[in-house]
């Protein structure tokens, strides 16, 4: 699930988007890119590692102009090499482009293979160069970048936010399911977006609404236009960007995430109470879960769980292994807090089950007498295709055991995942308006081997309409 963002303003980009990817880090740690247009020329930089790691002020004082765009990483397709790290920059019939992509195809292998077989040569793994190269193939044929992006998203099957510079305008379109978080700010001096809205908040610009799912946005020195290219029978947002994956301070889709966490935190002790000395967090994605938790039972929530702040996120680490060395040194129990105490263990989701094992053993070791684990997400049965990085079923631990089972696998006194039922209420859309795949094993694309519930999607008239400030709900 990368980060994305795109900003014209008069003012200067470079710093602006720097900040917005630093707000964005928590999607991606393997690595981070900006490209900048002046006018005349195209200015890149990118690089391996965190955005504060692959930017230096003078990189930054390199990257020239007033439209930019920029990225950061978390593989899903594609390799951890140097030619994968976005955004991908292109020149092509003396255009300069730069294109940056969030979420996964399902049809990359048949639309590669379909290019390769014509001549066509790729210089990455990703499936963000495909989009490219359906986009600069349609270009070259029309001259319009417009009727290009109509007839890319026509071709694309699978979950996309993407942003394009071309010659310094920035175009920005997402899936007709909207699967991907995309939305809208008005900066000081111009318009952007961005993956979340803490991207938007962390430039103190005016957050105005989500892109809606099959809308294209087109901005430029003159503003920002806006068009809807397709319309779904229903929409597909990831239900584990409400559950994980988004920052609890972003509004996703007009929810705000932190509301929506704290909310399953109440149903958590309603569907399960149990009695307890305290309640914890697994910090910080579990922290929100555990203040509802505590605020609907009544249990002091104490924090057992120190986290240090300088370790990154370890469900996106790259490898198991790199995930369970780091738990150690990200998490530290406080064993005043949990010596002879019985204790809520809250936390977001159980992918493998093994941090949820070493952590509850941690709480052993420190004193706890027992550990009752609150999930605040459904069981997770099935591989993700659409831009979370799950494993195969064969690796999740809840694929083929009952609660209970994973009860007993990650050593705690009690286990209860919070049911689908009360997860959607939380949320607050209908249970078709979201994408439960990695829950229910039933997708919204159709995906070979794979149950789908698949929708109709109606491309609208190919005129480009100009809405030029209209950010009607």
């Amino acid at each position: 699930m990368c980060g994305i963002v795109g900003i014209v303003d008069a003012g200067g980009v470079s710093i602006q988007l720097y900040y917005a990817l630093y707000a964005l880090q928590h999607r991606g740690q393997e690595s981070a890119g900006i490209s900048t247009f002046d006018g005349t020329n195209l200015h890149k930089f990118k690089g391996n590692g965190l955005v504060a790691d692959v930017f230096s002020p003078s990189v930054l004082s390199d990257l020239h102009g007033t439209a930019g765009i920029g990225h950061v990483r978390y593989p899903t397709t594609g390799a951890n090499l140097p030619e994968n790290i976005q955004p991908l920059n292109f020149q092509f019939k003396e255009h300069f482009i730069s294109l940056a992509h969030n979420g996964n195809l399902v049809n990359t292998c048949e639309i590669r293979a379909e290019y390769e077989q014509a001549g066509q040569i790729f210089t990455t793994t990703t499936d963000t160069e495909v989009i490219a190269k359906i986009l600069m193939d349609e270009i070259g044929r029309s001259g319009c970048v417009e009727d290009a992006v109509r007839i890319c998203m026509r071709r694309l099957l699978g979950s996309y936010s993407v942003v394009m510079m071309f010659d310094g305008i920035i175009y920005a379109f997402r899936d007709p399911l909207g699967i991907k978080p995309f939305c809208i700010g008005k900066t000081e001096n111009g318009y952007m977006v961005a993956s979340e809205s803490v991207a938007v908040d962390a430039l103190s610009a005016k957050f105005l609404r989500d892109v809606k799912p099959g809308e294209l946005i087109r901005i430029d020195s003159e503003g920002i236009r806006c068009t809807q290219v397709a319309v779904a029978g229903k929409r597909a947002h990831c239900i584990f960007e409400y559950i994980y994956f988004a920052r609890a301070d972003a509004i996703i889709d007009g929810v705000l995430v932190y509301d929506v966490r704290r909310q399953i935190g109440h149903k958590l002790f309603e569907e399960d109470p149990v009695r307890a000395d305290s309640v914890c967090s697994v910090p910080d994605s579990g922290t929100a879960y555990a203040i509802g938790y505590a605020e609907g039972s009544g249990i002091p929530f104490v924090e057992s769980l120190m986290k240090n702040r300088y370790m990154g996120r370890t469900f996106i680490m790259p490898t198991q292994k790199e995930r369970e060395k780091a738990v150690r040194i990200k998490l530290n129990p406080i064993p005043a807090h949990l010596k002879n105490k019985s204790v809520v263990l809250v936390d977001d989701s159980i992918v493998r089950g093994t941090t949820s094992k070493r952590i509850i053993e941690m709480m052993r070791e420190a004193g706890a007498r027992e550990v009752h684990m609150r999930i605040g997400s459904p069981a997770i049965k099935a591989p993700c295709y659409l831009g979370v990085d799950m494993p195969t079923r064969e690796e999740l631990i809840a694929s083929d055991k009952i609660e209970d089972e994973v009860r007993h696998s990650i050593t705690a006194t009690t286990l209860h995942h919070i049911s689908l039922d009360a997860l959607v209420e939380a949320i607050g859309f209908e249970r078709e308006d979201l994408c439960t795949g990695c829950l229910t094993g039933c997708y919204p694309l159709p995906i070979d081997g794979e149950q789908a519930r698949p929708c109709k999607v109606d491309f609208l008239d190919s005129t480009f309409q100009s809405r030029l400030g209209s950010f009607e709900a």
